[in-house]
């Protein structure tokens, strides 16, 4: 007799850095998580990746907040990265004690000029690896004239392939890429090993990001692997594109969602349109988000990006 196991509920995360406001786009991506959970009666994470203490500040938390309620998301518990260093200091002392992590001490002015010649000569401008090439005597000479390491994750040369729940089958070879910088100089982690080790202590299994993340989950499989995580589905979406075709950005406050607040635009309405623009499905109108949720599907989403005029 065949018994069917039931699959957990699913786990997802929206991962903001309040470094300014929301906009349409960043709106979008939090919708198609929450939709996606509550379809499935799993969980939405919010997640503030607020490790960059120079540039996140309180008020935009609050902001932030403030946006998604308006909406009508309310996300199952919150989490912050400022309060995890522990965990990420673990994980990086994990990879070093592996051989997974090296120092690099070019400046950089000195990776820049690189990068230059490579692009010069018609050549991807990926990271030569010098660094591994130094011996104990000539990183300790360089530490001598007052260089601190920066620390990159070594990856392994594969093809990586994957199936992307938006996107369908993909394949990326890791010798395209240059290896990443997991820590800076000043010991300041950058975005991607938080990540990973928050994906895994939080048990997401399912990331639903922009199509512009796609390098970045090939490096992120690499880390799940080294620190023996499970690695979440990752669904892709298409970007979002201001009226004029320009990238969205923080510092558009026409496409922000406190300027729609104010201009009067209906939440629930936009919610509508979000949940269904980029996809072969026309919108259409729901009583609530929980509506919404139940008819919702990643299915029909494209990669293709998308327009969004809000005078039209």
């Amino acid at each position: 007799m065949l018994y069917a196991c039931a699959m957990p509920p699913p786990v997802l995360r929206f991962a903001p850095s309040p470094t300014g406001l929301l906009h349409i786009g960043n709106l979008r991506t939090a919708l198609l998580n929450v939709l996606f959970a509550r379809h499935a009666g799993g969980q939405l994470i919010l997640r503030f990746d607020d490790t960059d203490e120079e540039r996140c500040e309180e008020r935009f938390v609050d902001a932030i907040r403030t946006d998604l309620a308006w909406v009508g998301i309310t996300p199952d518990r919150e989490e912050r990265q400022s309060r995890r260093a522990a965990a990420y200091e673990s994980a990086f002392e994990r990879l070093r004690a592996a051989g997974l992590v090296y120092p690099c001490y070019e400046s950089a002015e000195e990776l820049e000029r690189k990068r230059r010649l490579l692009l010069a000569r018609r050549l991807p401008p990926v990271y030569d690896r010098a660094a591994l090439r130094l011996d104990e005597a000539e990183r300790a000479a360089l530490e001598a004239q007052g260089r601190r390491p920066h620390w990159r994750f070594r990856l392994p040369r594969q093809t990586l392939q994957w199936q992307d729940l938006i996107c369908g089958r993909q394949s990326l070879a890791t010798a395209s890429l240059s290896d990443p910088v997991l820590r800076r100089a000043d010991g300041h982690y950058l975005y991607m090993l938080p990540s990973v080790v928050d994906d895994i202590d939080m048990g997401i299994s399912h990331v639903i990001r922009g199509a512009d993340h796609i390098t970045n989950t090939a490096v992120q499989l690499c880390l799940f692997a080294a620190l023996e995580g499970q690695p979440p589905a990752f669904a892709h979406h298409s970007l979002m594109l201001a009226a004029d075709g320009s990238k969205l950005a923080k510092r558009l406050q026409g496409l922000s969602l406190a300027q729609l607040r104010a201009d009067g635009i209906e939440p629930l309405a936009l919610a509508c349109l979000l949940a269904r623009l980029g996809s072969s499905h026309n919108p259409a109108p729901a009583a609530s988000l929980d509506r919404l949720a139940a008819g919702f599907s990643l299915d029909g989403l494209s990669r293709a990006p998308v327009r969004f005029d809000p005078s039209a």
